[in-house]
């Protein structure tokens, strides 16, 4: 380790240690997702009460605001062990097998993207989550055979970003569904300033309020650009976050005082200045900026929409009036109707 690493964490520290650390590990601990976080208590006190397994969750919402950082926090109350996964890494239903059996009883097993795992994957995990068994066909053809296998009792935590694309018997075998929302701006504010107290960078109130309000709502931003004005202090600065130091640093990184980064101006642009406002559908706006449609859709979209600079309709994207005025564009007559596409 360098020198600077231990002037900074310590002889003991690592910086994978303080980057785990960032991380709340108590339900007390979150800062926000006031409704998620008093339904889980419930949940968990009660299963602890009773001496069994919590009941499968599934989180759902856009990412980056939590819904791994929840995963851990369970497992730490219930005092288990988590194995964690993606819908994309299981390929085949060994894949899922491996996993299952290798669950003790009470563990938590946590799949992201579980949208993604495929249909014979997900015929595999209907009887373990349901009835905690795993059927296993030995050999082909006519000597085909099928074993039940007794698996321990354990908890599925599922997250996606697009609860659309779930199956509807997969999501009808969680006992519990929440949404995870955007933040506001005091939890975004305890976010930061705890954060940037574990990284030991020196950060004034209104530094820390800075860059909480361009992280857009999105603990998973918050740090990102905490971590990235640091630097900036550290090397353009007295190393102290300040106000003005944070906004240089973040107007270097092109966002802007609501939160809008490169891509997000580039979305607005392309709807209003080659669309005219639109409306057009969201294939052509991926085309028109070279990014990929799901890109827009799952990253892109939500917090313009959020923000209100952004409608869906049945015709496609339209950009608002608020866009307009953000981007420094002269917006429509009042009344006049979008052009169409």
């Amino acid at each position: 380790m360098t020198e600077t690493n231990e002037r900074l964490l310590g002889p003991e520290k690592k910086p994978e240690d303080v980057d785990y650390a960032l991380r709340p590990k108590k339900l007390g601990d979150i800062v926000g997702q006031d409704k998620v976080r008093e339904n889980l208590g419930i949940l968990i006190d009660a299963a602890r009460g009773r001496k069994e397994p919590l009941d499968h969750v599934l989180f759902y919402g856009p990412p980056g605001l939590g819904k791994t950082t929840l995963s851990h926090v369970i497992a730490n109350e219930m005092g288990v062990n988590v194995k964690v996964t993606a819908g994309p890494a299981i390929e085949r239903p060994g894949d899922l097998a491996s996993i299952l059996t290798n669950l003790r009883a009470g563990d938590i097993l946590f799949i992201d993207e579980i949208h993604r795992l495929g249909r014979a994957i997900e015929e595999v995990l209907y009887p373990a989550m349901e009835d905690y068994a795993l059927d296993i066909v030995i050999g082909k053809g006519p000597s085909a055979r099928s074993i039940r296998l007794s698996l321990p009792r354990f908890t599925v935590i599922g997250a996606t970003t697009r609860l659309a694309l779930m199956t509807a018997p997969l999501r009808a075998r969680f006992g519990a569904t929440f949404r995870l929302d955007y933040y506001d701006q005091p939890a975004m504010e305890s976010i930061v300033g705890r954060a940037a107290r574990l990284l030991e960078a020196p950060a004034e109130p209104g530094g820390v309020s800075e860059v909480a309000r361009r992280a857009r709502g999105t603990p998973r931003v918050a740090l990102r650009l905490l971590k990235r004005v640091r630097d900036y202090a550290q090397v353009r600065a007295s190393g102290v976050i300040t106000p003005a130091v944070a906004a240089e640093a973040l107007d270097l990184l092109e966002v802007d005082p609501l939160g809008l980064d490169e891509i997000d101006r580039r979305v607005l642009k392309a709807i209003i200045e080659k669309y005219g406002g639109g409306p057009v559908g969201l294939e052509t706006i991926a085309a028109a900026i070279s990014e990929e449609a799901d890109t827009i859709m799952d990253v892109v979209e939500p917090y313009l929409l959020q923000r209100g600079f952004l409608d869906r309709t049945p015709r496609g994207r339209t950009a608002t009036r608020a866009a307009y005025v953000h981007l420094g564009i002269e917006p429509p007559p009042v009344g006049e109707q979008p052009r169409l596409m």
